[in-house]
């Protein structure tokens, strides 16, 4: 049950790169080049009406639509290459541990030092992200064996909200007496599933992983931790955020790569629907918290589109925020589904002073959003 004596907390944070990143501009010289090549081998059929020629890309274009300027990258391999635009993953063994698994314990073990935590002091282990790359065993439970945690595991898929959903759970988990401490884990290995031959939606997908500690004040021994003051969801089913990629995809005899089987959106829909929906829901919640949005000194939101960012924030203060009100990280990191507003968190928090509040939001397909709001000890 919750006790005002003894809140829940967020007690650590961890932030995982990878090795690599790509630049806009070497994308865009892979990825015009990959056109240039296609239209020329396809200018028959563009000059009939039967193909539609792919159009060029430029940096420019990716800056001034999304506001991403760069990506990190799990393996770049293969990306670059216009005869294959797609990285190269290598295959493990069963028994070596799996690529999202490696990348959600690097993160958590940062999550776990800046908690001051051991694994034995973890009983659950949540990943949550937008993607998994098997079905079963749940990569929580490989994660949970690398790290010699007792108790139990669990993935959830919640596309870009998953890490604030997880986030809740951990919350409920320990208000509930359930768990005394959860390990919420975003392994975001985005590029798979990105379509690097569309212009579109090429820029869009950066990896990363994050993870976070939820606990009882009680039992806090870091530095920075932030009481939880509330949270937040809702879903709204659409379409218009969507990837078709299945195991049906064997049985009902379709292309299991074909275009829709990566991730596709109607861009417009989703800004002009998200926007006032994620702005409404942020605003709601923290009213009924009796607060106002005065009272919020920082804005860890999704990180997606810089354009969303700042129509959301503006919608909720009246006015552009400032970096400091708002930090934007998706100018290095490009979209990383749900991991976004805690990377967000993780890079701009500790220069909170007590007292101060902040909220994490994340939204996406689904339609979901998630939120929390919180409170520097």
């Amino acid at each position: 049950m919750a006790n005002a004596n003894d809140p829940i907390v967020i007690s650590g944070a961890g932030l995982w790169n990878p090795d690599y990143t790509i630049s806009n501009d070497e994308l865009v010289l892979a990825y015009n080049g990959y056109a240039e090549k296609f239209n020329a081998e396809n200018a028959a059929g563009i000059e009939q009406g039967e193909v539609e020629a792919k159009p060029l890309s430029s940096a420019e274009f990716i800056n001034k639509a999304s506001g991403i300027n760069n990506r990190y990258i799990y393996r770049k391999e293969g990306v670059l290459d216009i005869n294959r635009m797609r990285p190269i993953l290598e295959v493990r063994s069963n028994e070596e541990v799996s690529h999202q698994a490696e990348m959600a314990v690097n993160a958590a073990k940062k999550a776990l030092e800046a908690a001051n935590k051991k694994p034995e002091d973890v009983d659950v282990v949540i990943v949550a992200c937008a993607y998994t790359q098997r079905s079963y065993p749940a990569l929580a439970i490989e994660v949970q064996a690398e790290l010699g945690i007792e108790g139990f595991g669990f993935d959830m898929l919640v596309a870009c909200s998953a890490a604030t959903f997880a986030l809740q759970r951990a919350y409920e988990m320990i208000s509930a007496g359930t768990a005394k401490c959860v390990l919420a884990i975003n392994p975001e290995l985005t590029s798979p599933q990105n379509n690097w031959r569309d212009r579109d939606s090429h820029f869009i997908f950066g990896d990363v992983a994050t993870a976070t500690i939820v606990e009882r004040a009680s039992s806090c021994q870091s530095e920075h931790s932030y009481e939880i003051l509330d949270t937040k969801a809702v879903t709204s089913f659409s379409n218009n955020i969507r990837s078709n990629f299945g195991y049906t995809s064997y049985v009902d005899d379709t292309d299991p790569y074909g275009e829709d089987k990566f991730f596709i959106q109607n861009g417009r829909k989703v800004f002009k629907e998200v926007c006032p929906m994620a702005a409404e829901h942020i605003s709601s919640q923290i009213d009924a918290l009796g607060i106002t949005v005065s009272d919020v000194t920082r804005w860890w939101l999704h990180q997606a589109n810089i354009n969303m960012n700042a129509l959301i924030v503006k919608r909720l203060l009246g006015r552009p925020a400032t970096a400091d009100e708002a930090p934007i990280v998706l100018d290095q990191y490009a979209n990383t589904a749900s991991a976004g507003s805690l990377i967000a968190f993780n890079l701009h928090h500790k220069d909170l002073q007590a007292g101060d509040t902040g909220v994490i939001c994340s939204f996406g397909a689904g339609y979901s959003i998630g939120s929390l709001v919180l409170r520097k000890r």
